[in-house]
Order: C-alpha cells, then sequence, then structure tokens
C-alpha cells in the first residue's frame, strides 16, 4: 500500500538520508533563514532507525582523522551554536577536552556531537525510511516541477510524497569483492561495516577460539586487527593484503591544503585529464593507508611474537584472493603470492571484508529521472546536470570525487559545500517560481484571448 502525503503542497526539499552531509546541509539553510533567507521547508528521509554514524565500527581504537574544528559548520561560521565547540560546552566537557591536547576527538564522541545536533531538527527528519526511487511528475506540457520520492517506512508501506528539490546523500555502499558473492547473507562472511553487530555473533564473543582473515591494508582493516588482538585473546588473526606493506595516510601540512574549500575551485576547473592526475597523486591521503600510530602498534604485536616464539597472528602482503568457497564447515580462501606465484589454501572460521566502499546508490534512486539527466554530471554547485524540461533541481553530496577532488566523500568539506548548495538552491527554486508564475501569467492570456 503506498501513502501519498499532501500531494498539492509539496515540499521545498526533501533529502536522501541524514548523515553528516545532510546535516550540515540542514544548519547552513535554518542559519540563512535566521539571517533573513528564504525559509525552507525541508524534510529528511534517514534509513537507519535513530541517528547512528558509523555505529557498527566504533570500536575503542577509532579516533577521528582530521580536526575538530573541521565539524559541520565552523569553517562557514565560527559562532555558529552547532559548532563541537558548542556540543562540549553544552555537555560541560569543553576544559576537560582541552587538557586532552588533542585536535582528534574519538569517532565515538564525534557520534554523539552528530545526535546532539540531529535531534535539534528532529521535526524535519523522518526515521526508518528507505528511499526506493524518485520519480518524475509530468505536467501535460511535458515539463517536470514536482519529483515523487518514494519510500518504504518500517511497517513496509510504501510512502509518496512530492516535492519541489531533492539532494541525495545516502554515502558508500559496502564493496564486495567477486570471489565471496556466494557468501551473500552468509554470517562467516561480513564487511567491516557490520562489524560490532556481527562480531557479536561470532563464537569468540562466548570465548570460544577462532581463526579469522581480515581482508584490507587500509585504516578499517588495521583498526580490526588491533581489535580482535585486544579484546578477543582466544582469537588468531591473518591480515591478508594486496599491497606488500601498510603504508601511512599522508597527513602533513602541506598536503593538507588539498581539502580546503578553495581547492575544490582549481579541480573543478581543471581538464578532465589534470583531474585524474590530481586525483592519482593525492590518492594515498584517503584510500588503501593507516595511521602512523596504528602501523606502529601493528608492527609491535607482530616483532613480540617473533620473541615469544608464538605466532598467534600472520601478516599476509603481497596476496590475492582467486577463490573464497565452503570446505568442512569453514571458509577456505585461496591465495596467490603476487611475488612468487605460490599458491596457498587457508581455512577460516570468519572473515571480515575491510574492502572499501561503492559510491553508485545515487544512479540507482534517481534511474527513473535518467532520461533528463547529462550522465548525473554535476554543476560547481553539486546540481545535476539535466534537460530543460526538469525544472526540479536534483543535488547529490559525496559522489563527485572525479569532478570536485578527493574531499567530496570526507568531512572537511562539508561547512563549505553545503553553504554552496544552500545559496544555489535559494536562487534556483526561486527562478523555477518564477517561470511557473510566468508561464501560468501567458497560459491564462491565452485562455482570455
Amino acid at each position: 500500500m503506498t501513502q501519498h502525503f499532501n500531494p498539492t503542497a509539496p515540499h521545498d526539499l526533501i533529502g536522501i538520508g541524514f548523515g553528516p552531509s545532510n546535516l550540515a546541509l540542514a544548519i547552513a539553510l535554518q542559519e540563512r533563514a535566521e539571517q533573513g533567507g528564504k525559509a525552507f521547508d525541508a524534510l529528511f528521509l534517514e534509513r537507519q532507525p535513530d541517528y547512528n554514524w558509523h555505529g557498527n565500527t566504533l570500536v575503542a581504537q577509532s579516533e577521528l582523522q582530521i580536526s575538530f574544528l573541521k565539524d559541520l559548520v565552523t569553517l562557514r561560521n565560527p559562532s555558529s551554536r552547532f559548532s563541537f565547540v558548542n556540543y562540549l560546552k553544552a555537555h560541560g566537557r569543553l576544559v576537560d577536552f582541552i587538557n586532552l591536547g588533542t585536535f582528534y576527538p574519538c569517532r565515538m564522541e564525534y557520534n554523539d556531537y552528530l545526535r546532539w545536533v540531529a535531534a535539534q531538527f528532529a521535526g524535519q527528519s523522518r526515521y526508518g525510511e528507505q528511499v526506493l526511487r524518485v520519480e518524475p511528475v509530468i505536467e501535460a506540457d511535458g515539463r517536470v516541477q514536482r519529483l515523487n520520492v518514494i519510500s518504504q517506512n518500517q511497517q513496509g508501506c510504501e510512502v509518496s510524497r512530492q516535492t519541489r528539490s531533492v539532494i541525495v546523500s545516502t554515502g558508500g555502499t559496502p564493496k564486495i569483492p567477486p570471489a565471496f558473492a556466494g557468501f551473500k547473507d552468509d554470517p562467516r562472511v561480513f564487511h567491516h561495516a557490520r562489524y560490532l553487530s556481527a562480531m557479536a555473533t561470532q563464537a569468540c564473543s562466548r570465548g570460544e577460539p577462532m581463526r579469522i582473515a581480515v581482508v584490507g591494508a587500509g585504516q578499517s582493516a588495521a583498526e580490526a586487527f588491533i581489535d580482535l588482538s585486544d579484546n578477543f585473546p582466544n582469537v588468531q588473526v591473518d591480515m591478508i593484503l594486496r599491497a606488500a606493506v601498510l603504508k601511512p595516510a599522508d597527513d602533513s601540512p602541506f598536503v593538507n591544503e588539498i581539502f580546503g574549500p578553495d581547492y575544490t575551485d582549481l579541480v573543478f576547473n581543471q581538464p578532465e585529464t589534470e583531474r585524474e592526475r590530481l586525483i592519482r597523486e593525492y590518492h594515498n591521503t584517503n584510500y588503501s593507508v593507516v595511521d602512523l600510530d596504528l602501523i606502529e602498534r601493528i608492527y609491535a604485536i607482530l616483532y613480540r611474537q617473533k620473541v615469544s616464539g608464538i605466532e598467534r597472528h600472520a601478516f599476509l602482503c603481497r596476496r590475492i584472493i582467486e577463490s573464497a568457497s565452503d570446505v568442512d564447515g569453514r571458509v577456505q580462501l585461496q591465495l596467490r603470492d603476487l611475488a612468487t606465484g605460490s599458491t596457498e589454501a587457508r581455512r577460516y572460521d570468519a572473515v571480515i571484508l575491510a574492502t572499501g566502499y561503492e559510491r553508485r546508490s545515487h544512479r540507482e534512486l534517481l534511474a527513473p529521472l535518467k532520461d533528463y539527466l547529462d550522465d548525473f554530471r554535476v554543476d560547481r554547485d553539486y546540481q545535476l546536470l539535466a534537460r530543460p524540461e526538469l525544472e526540479t533541481p536534483v543535488f547529490i553530496q559525496g559522489f563527485s570525487q572525479h569532478s570536485h577532488g578527493l574531499s567530496d566523500t570526507l568531512l572537511s568539506v562539508l561547512p563549505a559545500r553545503s553553504g554552496e548548495i544552500a545559496a544555489a538552491l535559494e536562487q534556483r527554486l526561486e527562478g523555477v517560481s518564477q517561470s511557473h508564475a510566468l508561464h501560468e501569467a501567458r497560459a491564462l492570456h491565452s485562455v482570455s484571448a
């Protein structure tokens, strides 16, 4: 059953997803309205039952990898009441945080900050709604001035809402290597995105011995290795990676300048080939890299094994996984050594895939609009390029790395990007309203004549 809500009174904006990106946009829209801008009727739909940012990966070792000053708003409006500093003040921890002497809060605290901000927009958000698709509402003359956003609520009912604009901020989707296609929904093989809930069902959580493989060479893989080593003494861990070593993230001051708002302009204004070169050049700031302190901790763990002569964990570098199969109730991985060409089979009780994320969910949600869009390309303000008939602006956040640079999927850009989108949204919705009024006036004049 599909429920329709006020089909004749569309929202000004529906945001799909209410993670940090759309939460930053909610702040920007509210602050613009408070400063004399247009007050938008905005609604944000979130598939999770409540606000939780990476909640399944918040192990004790998880720390934010950027400064707390790069929160949802400070770089755009340092005096905002939605800042991380104001959050600390409101919770009576400002002095205590200063005493820590760090720019990097733990991710658990940052999640609590995001929940604190989200609670202040409770009236504009709906949780437990999975958006299924966005459909055009086609007028008699072929123009599209409204969109239908179809979602499914927790009762399994489809809900349809109309809107004058949409912004998609649904984040990444766990990437599963092809070798593991046969283990879909198998509790023994899971992506790091489900780490805590999946580990709670494993035998090691009851103190039983297990052999676990962690596949990947990035921060998530390193955090999983450390957590398993520290908190599950009956677990043996094999860390399996294609690379020869764990590489440290480059967060030096000059390199960090690529995450500033000015760098977005530089990247966007380059020819496509130059954009690709810039992204390749700085790839090691964000992908398949690990904080240096975690690398040192892992190396120390493996070194102490050599001293003791007890090899609990293994570091299997330069390995590719050729196949994964079920053998005698365990997951058997066929590994090839890229240096020697030799192969070996290893069996595990569980496999954790710290294999990154894909960013294609916007294409699936907006598939009904595909014929109006220019292959999902965006302008500088993150609006999808479209045919003139599509008069409803459609924006995306977190899917434009190829055109806006590496910062597009990171927290660093949120304050600037949300401000740019809020300004563009106000301008373009006002333009659509004027065009609609002019069209109606011409139609009325034609009828009167």
